[in-house]
């Protein structure tokens, strides 16, 4: 269950690399510009700072190993935006399976990445980018509209 929870962030955050396109699509310039992997931290802890503190979804991580998922999603994030990272984990559809995630779930983890990017500044055309390959993603995460 907790594999589930953690699949369910990073899917959600960033299903980049996961199918191969959003590396390619980005390239390492969005790596930089996100400040390498300690601006990609930085964004992180305060994503899941927010993502805890967010009523409609914190329920979703609540026996959620926060140490490891911190390390998970910020490999994911590096390695999507062209850094150096390897992310391991599971594909977006196995690690959301029978977790019952609806449109507004969706929606709402993606406002709380969002307010973080804007917390640091990021760029909107680098924020776009980031945020732009959470369409795809969404048919294998979403069970319930």
């Amino acid at each position: 269950m907790r594999t589930m929870r953690i699949g369910l962030a990073i899917g959600i955050v960033l299903g980049l690399g996961l199918g191969g396109g959003a590396g390619a699509a980005t390239g390492d310039k969005l790596y930089d510009h996100l400040g390498g992997k300690a601006g990609i931290q930085k964004v992180v802890n305060d994503f899941v700072g927010s993502v805890a503190a967010d009523k409609r979804i914190n329920h979703f991580f609540a026996h959620t190993d926060i140490p490891a998922f911190k390390r998970k999603l910020v490999d994911q994030i590096c390695e999507a935006s062209g850094g150096p990272c390897k992310y391991t984990g599971k594909n977006m559809k196995a690690a959301h399976a029978g977790i019952g995630i609806t449109t507004a779930d969706f929606n709402a983890l993606v406002e709380d990445l969002s307010g973080a990017l804007d917390k640091h500044k990021v760029a909107k055309p680098d924020k776009d980018a980031l945020l732009g390959v959470l369409g795809p993603m969404k048919s294998d995460i979403v069970e319930k509209p």
